[in-house]
């Protein structure tokens, strides 16, 4: 497999300034995830997606390559990230005329995943015909069990109804939450412009440890991660 690992990480963050390459623990945010990607070992090219000149001095000092800027449309709060992957893809075919069979996207913002879980999601994306494959942890709440939502009349039901009547969290179907770390995509399925979203009818999943739930997008979530190194409950 021409295996092709992007990095997002644009300038603009609204909630913590500067937030990809604030530095944690001694380290710019982003560098956790170049880290991981050379680490793993399997990609072609390591890139960095990025509208900030800053962001590709330090992103090319971590090992990554800068061989695009992301235009400004595709660098907004509001922009899909799925069309960025594409952009990416497209354009680093065409930079290093050469075809992808797979693109990776890590997050910048979620250095608490491992080496391990990129090749176990690698793995997962194997086996079997798929689209993509993405991280998750499990959900703290459950639609079929502990969660509602109200109907027009003001009443509140079970999300996720089912014909019989689940008394337990562990008896009803299991639940994933997205936690913003891994996708692996096939490359054929980003080049369909109609597709915005990583969900596919053939998606599977790669279950992290939970303590992976949170990406950083908060100054709360820089202390949490500081906390959890601190304490020796994760290693950076």
């Amino acid at each position: 497999m021409n295996i092709l690992m992007v990095v997002c990480a644009r300038g603009g963050s609204k909630g913590v300034k500067n937030k990809n390459i604030r530095l944690l623990c001694g380290k710019p945010l982003i560098a956790y995830s170049l880290e991981h990607c050379k680490a793993w070992g399997r990609a072609a090219h390591i890139i960095v997606s990025t509208d900030s000149s800053e962001i590709a001095e330090i992103a090319l000092r971590w090992g990554a390559e800068v061989p695009f800027m992301r235009p400004p449309e595709l660098a907004t709060d509001t922009a899909p990230k799925v069309p960025v992957i594409r952009h990416a893809l497209l354009s680093a075919e065409a930079y290093y005329g050469s075809q992808f069979d797979v693109v990776v996207d890590i997050d910048a913002s979620a250095p608490l995943r491992t080496v391990r879980d990129i090749e176990g999601a690698f793995q997962a994306f194997c086996f079997g015909e798929v689209d993509t494959v993405f991280s998750v942890v499990p959900a703290h709440r459950n639609p079929y069990f502990n969660m509602v939502e109200e109907g027009l009349d003001g009443y509140c039901q079970l999300v996720k109804p089912l014909p019989g009547v689940i008394t337990s969290r562990q008896i009803a179907p299991k639940v994933f939450d997205l936690n913003a770390s891994i996708y692996f995509y096939k490359s054929d399925y980003l080049r369909d412009l109609a597709v915005l979203s990583p969900i596919s009818r053939k998606s599977k999943v790669y279950v992290m440890d939970p303590i992976c739930a949170r990406d950083i997008d908060s100054e709360e979530d820089f202390n949490y991660v500081e906390y959890l190194v601190q304490r020796g409950l994760v290693t950076l």
